[in-house]
């Protein structure tokens, strides 16, 4: 596997008293696509270890996936990065490009949709930016959102009315109108069905190219992970049993010989 180095700095372990471990400087935000250090990265649920010394480096923009048995805790580490969830030990570090520590603009696509049944496609879309922003530029960036996915015509059409496909890429306009660092998709396509996944799968491609950020991709099919990511990891009872890097270049054709499992 190529080794890429860059300067990081981690944050103390959770789970270690404040005082001479507290972080004394403000990171800054992350504006671009940020790498990911862990560092004996564990985490339990009571008893459950889930997650056992787990250690890993993304390199800033890089297109990641990670596949495994269900219970494997592919899901955990997914809701970790996003801080979702805290690690029980270990350290999550980040950084910008340029190597300093920096707090992600970090969001999560999960397997279902979750849009509001009761607000427009464009409205669903506004959630992603939260509030306290300009209307009319909040509104310009969820239509140019909508327009990366390939649904700007849908825009004031009610969930209800739209396929799954549609949905889900509604719900990936949401994640990526706030320009995020970091994408995580925890099984994304998992509910399509075989066409609408192989035309999702290209759209992911495609967006992430174009926008450049850091992507960790949980998917159960390895074909689509290998078509996907620039890395294939999987994960066996909590730890990391193989890390492989696909050599093949982007854009990828689905079915063609690279990219078969």
């Amino acid at each position: 596997m190529r080794q890429t180095s860059y300067a990081l700095a981690e944050r103390p372990d959770p789970s270690e008293a404040a005082g001479d471990h507290a972080v004394t400087r403000q990171a800054a935000t992350a504006a671009g696509p940020v790498a990911i250090r862990l560092r004996n990265v564990e985490k339990s649920f009571g008893q459950n270890k889930v997650l056992r010394g787990i250690d890993l480096d993304v390199p800033a923009g890089q297109f990641i996936a990670i596949v495994g048995k269900s219970g494997c805790g592919k899901s955990t580490l997914l809701r970790l990065l996003v801080g979702l969830d805290e690690q029980s030990g270990g350290t999550i570090a980040f950084s910008d490009l340029s190597g300093v520590e920096a707090v992600p603009n970090a969001r999560i696509v999960f397997q279902e949709p979750r849009l509001l049944p009761w607000a427009t496609v464009l409205d669903n879309v506004l959630v992603g930016l939260g509030e306290g922003v300009d209307r009319d530029g909040a509104r310009r960036e969820a239509l140019a959102a909508l327009e990366e996915v390939q649904l700007s015509e849908k825009a004031d059409q009610w969930p209800s009315r739209l396929s799954g496909g549609q949905r889900q890429r509604v719900a990936l306009a949401r994640s990526l109108v706030s320009k995020p660092g970091l994408l995580v998709l925890d099984e994304p396509l998992g509910a399509l069905d075989a066409l609408t996944r192989i035309t999702m799968q290209q759209l992911v491609a495609r967006v992430w190219r174009e926008l450049g950020f850091t992507a960790v991709l949980v998917t159960h099919d390895v074909s689509e992970a290998v078509n996907l990511a620039d890395r294939v990891i999987v994960l066996d009872e909590g730890r990391i049993a193989l890390d492989v890097e696909v050599e093949a270049a982007h854009p990828r054709r689905h079915g063609s010989r690279a990219c078969r499992a």
